[in-house]
């Protein structure tokens, strides 16, 4: 089995959820009582937050790239970034370190395209949703076409992610505006949606959505097994 790097925190709600989901499928695939070999180092994410919504993007490719190469340096054998906005630095970390870095978006590309969709809303932090770093690499490498959320519902999102969910607030009527933002998302022809937060999970289940869900998370954790295990 390789030993799995994981940068979390970003944020510890969600990088809970990465550990438990990555050990449960290590134990499905393996028996009892095995469980995946891993590392993860969790950043304290009020950091992160106060440095992306400075635009201070370089200051944070620095300090992933030196992370991931930390989790090289005391034996992972691949890496995972735990969140989606922070692959906006996935080309810069995978070109400092000697191991793979396993891109989220692929993960969630590959069950897109096993699901032979084409089209997908994405929902996720305004800087996911409206920079072209997910986006393009969708369209680019898998020809998948991406819709986000009016500009307005995209606001909704970033604010109920940062103001609620990285905090542990599950609430109803958040959940029901996402539920509105989907159906919105699907009349303007998507065929399926992205929760491309790994965060969304937390308040978004299949029983929420009128199309069908990628949880990026889940599909992210799944690969890094698969690769582990391979």
């Amino acid at each position: 089995m390789k030993t799995i790097g994981l940068i979390g925190g970003m944020s510890w709600e969600s990088s809970l959820e990465y550990y438990r989901i990555i050990n449960k499928i290590v134990k499905e695939r393996l028996g009892e009582p095995h469980s995946c070999k891993s590392i993860m180092y969790s950043v304290d994410f009020a950091e992160i937050d106060k440095l992306q919504h400075q635009g201070e993007w370089e200051v944070l490719t620095n300090k992933m790239v030196e992370i991931a190469q930390k989790l090289e340096k005391v034996g992972a054998d691949l890496v995972l970034i735990c969140t989606n906005t922070m692959h906006k630095m996935a080309k810069d970390v995978q070109e400092n370190i000697k191991i793979p870095l396993l891109h989220i978006a692929d993960a969630t590309a590959d069950e897109i395209k096993a699901k032979q969709m084409n089209r997908v809303g994405l929902l996720g932090t305004k800087f996911t949703m409206e920079q072209d770093f997910y986006k393009k690499r969708l369209k680019e490498k898998y020809g998948i076409d991406v819709i986000i959320p009016a500009e307005e519902e995209r606001e909704i999102i970033h604010n109920v992610i940062f103001k609620e969910l990285v905090s542990g607030f599950i609430k109803n009527e958040s959940r029901d505006k996402f539920k509105e933002i989907i159906t919105n998302l699907k009349n303007n022809g998507a065929e399926g949606v992205i929760l491309g937060c790994t965060e969304i999970p937390l308040l978004i289940k299949e029983e929420d959505s009128i199309i069908p869900i990628f949880n990026t998370m889940m599909l992210h954790a799944k690969k890094a097994v698969e690769f582990a295990l391979a």
